[in-house]
């Protein structure tokens, strides 16, 4: 049985191992966000969306807590519990 690997591991792994300098990716993505974090607290907004190249940023009291996809094609299973949902058949 190969084990689920969690995300929490998966950036330890990437900090520990030196595969990936994760805390110039995060500083990379703190400066790009923040113009937009500026002018949502200039307006006094603690939590907002920012979108950007296709994604969704959700800044929450100054910390970005998800990044999300714009754009998401309904997978394959979606489509097909929708057609159900709507009473179409799969013939």
């Amino acid at each position: 049985m190969k084990p689920v690997v969690s995300d929490h591991a998966l950036v330890r792994f990437l900090e520990r191992s030196g595969s990936g300098d994760v805390e110039r990716l995060r500083r990379t993505i703190s400066a790009s966000l923040e113009n937009g974090c500026r002018a949502a607290h200039s307006i006094g907004l603690t939590e907002f969306t920012i979108v950007a190249d296709g994604l969704i940023y959700q800044i929450r009291n100054g910390t970005l807590t998800t990044v999300l996809e714009q754009y998401h094609p309904p997978r394959r299973d979606d489509r097909q519990r929708g057609d159900r949902q709507r009473g179409d058949r799969d013939d």
